[in-house]
């Protein structure tokens, strides 16, 4: 299963046995009883872009998406971390976002590996020297580590709020920096957007926004 950005797996042991109306209303995709008393589970999928998948294999390997990935984030060493950087030529942004390259990392916490290493979405991997180098492994370990300690125990109904009362930049354009003080701002495309902080990140230098930029044209 690949709950992509807006899909829940609910578990209940009293799954209701109702079939599920193809074509409704119902943020239900798919429901699977697997237990004789009544347990299983629904995928649900929120909002009108419809990205979550199924697949049903004999081996997760024959899935494309699982046989490409990357290293695990957390499993990656600073060697290993410093050859992905050397041999890339990708922006940091979207290699901390691309699961062939590491795996385990997504939008939010690319923009909080970025603010907590000091360094420009924009900027090019292959560029950073060994210091910066040592700052991004060592903020995207530190990170990634406190989002998963922050996460274990949580109620699925807290689980959201409890990631975002740990971001300092994601989804808080506008507020500020809780480091510096500058305001929070924002780059947005056609379909997701970043946060950052020009202080912090790029020696004060604001990023150009690409959807203002096409209007403005």
């Amino acid at each position: 299963m690949h709950l992509s950005r807006a899909g829940w797996l609910r578990w209940s042991e009293k799954l209701s046995p109702t079939p599920l109306k193809p074509g409704g209303k119902s943020p239900i995709a798919l429901r699977v009883h697997v237990g004789p008393e009544g347990e299983g589970f629904d995928l649900t999928e929120a909002g009108t872009q419809k990205r979550l998948a199924v697949w049903i294999v004999r081996d997760p390997q024959e899935i494309e998406m699982v046989a490409t990935l990357g290293p695990d984030a957390l499993a990656v060493t600073r060697d290993e971390f410093g050859a992905i950087l050397v041999g890339s030529r990708a922006q940091l942004k979207t290699l901390l976002r691309d699961q062939r390259t590491i795996a385990g990392i997504g939008n939010a916490y690319s923009d909080e590996i970025l603010h907590t290493a000091k360094l420009s979405p924009f900027a090019a991997a292959k560029s950073l020297d060994e210091a910066q180098a040592d700052a991004l492994y060592a903020a995207m370990r530190s990170e990634l580590e406190d989002a998963v300690e922050r996460s274990v125990g949580q109620h699925v109904a807290t689980l959201k709020a409890e990631k975002r009362s740990g971001m300092k930049v994601h989804a808080r354009t506008g507020s500020p920096c809780p480091v510096c003080g500058d305001t929070v701002r924002e780059v947005s495309f056609a379909d997701r957007s970043f946060q950052y902080c020009a202080t912090c990140q790029t020696g004060g230098k604001v990023l150009a926004d690409r959807r203002m930029s096409k209007l403005l044209k």
